[in-house]
């Protein structure tokens, strides 16, 4: 009898803990120090940058200065819970468990060396930015968006006609609630942009199986609690509507568990000026995120169609 309690308490606490867990990383993740920069990592220049968001919330980053300007600039948005690196995946607290490290400066590499300034920088809740809790998956981070643009825009080296961006996951979500309150955006990438609860339903299930499908309500409750709209509201298709004629390249990984091909072509469907979208053949959600990393030629030749 004192075996089968204890076993009932053991299964108890690693509900609650995952519970727990599940919940801070929905509503306030861990913030990942940033362990190199474009210096030290490129050997190039670059400024420490700090700007508000379009609703006041101060975000900081860095600003890499193409070879000639004024020019073209990318703006590079991460994903969740990462920082404008990328992201380590080697803090138990701190990391979506099942991730993968994630390093972004090869993207940056490739599009300095094709002349484009590049902002990398931390959005709101994560790195060295201000919080903005709780996390909204894009809905209200495409404030930070729009507060970089209007500050790349007052940059001398900026040409203000040529802005594109590359989202990541949360990022490629921003990229899409962003597109209908700017004209400034002439090409974007959205790399695994997701519905959230389909995602976190999804992970939850691949992550923790029959514990995980239980833990969804009251981690929604908890979430509700902390003044965020309910997950089921958060619907980038519904944004991607009114995209305008800005062109979107969608990149979905075919083997990734958490998110889905499906959800992410609804999206292309949606998106009025949607480019043929990049299915490349994954083994895990972070093989598509690898993908554009190493092969980044395809997203310059998308930039370089667009922009002429």
């Amino acid at each position: 009898m004192n075996i089968f309690i204890w076993l009932i308490v053991i299964v108890l606490l690693v509900f609650v803990l995952a519970i727990a867990n599940s919940a801070r990383l929905v509503i306030a993740p861990k913030r990942q120090r940033l362990w190199t920069n474009p210096k030290q990592e490129l050997g190039l220049s670059y400024e420490d940058v700090e700007f508000p968001a379009l609703d006041g919330i101060r975000l900081k980053g860095w600003f890499i200065p193409a070879k000639s300007t004024p020019s073209a600039v990318a703006i590079v948005l991460h994903g969740w819970p990462w920082n404008r690196i990328g992201t380590k995946a080697n803090d138990f607290l701190g990391d979506l468990p099942g991730s993968k490290p994630i390093n972004l400066f090869p993207l940056t590499k490739a599009l300095h060396e094709q002349n484009y300034n590049v902002l990398m920088f931390d959005l709101s809740n994560f790195g060295e930015s201000a919080a903005r809790i709780p996390v909204t998956y894009g809905l209200f981070e495409k404030h930070d968006l729009l507060g970089a643009i209007r500050y790349v825009k007052s940059r001398t080296e900026v040409d203000p006609n040529r802005i594109v961006t590359v989202g990541f996951s949360m990022g490629g979500n921003t990229v899409v609630y962003t597109l209908p309150e700017t004209t400034d955006i002439k090409a974007a990438v959205a790399v695994q942009p997701n519905t959230s609860s389909l995602f976190g339903e999804r992970y939850r299930t691949d992550k923790y199986g029959v514990i995980g499908k239980l833990i969804n309500i009251p981690i929604e409750i908890l979430y509700r609690l902390f003044g965020a709209p309910k997950t089921a509201y958060l619907q980038p298709v519904y944004a991607a509507f009114g995209a305008r004629n800005t062109p979107v390249l969608y990149v979905q990984g075919t083997g990734d568990k958490w998110g889905s091909v499906a959800d992410v072509a609804s999206m292309v469907a949606a998106t009025p000026n949607a480019v043929e979208p990049l299915y490349p053949e994954t083994d895990h959600r972070f093989g598509a995120y690898q993908y554009v990393v190493d092969y980044p030629e395809q997203v310059l030749t998308f930039f370089k169609e667009c922009l002429g």
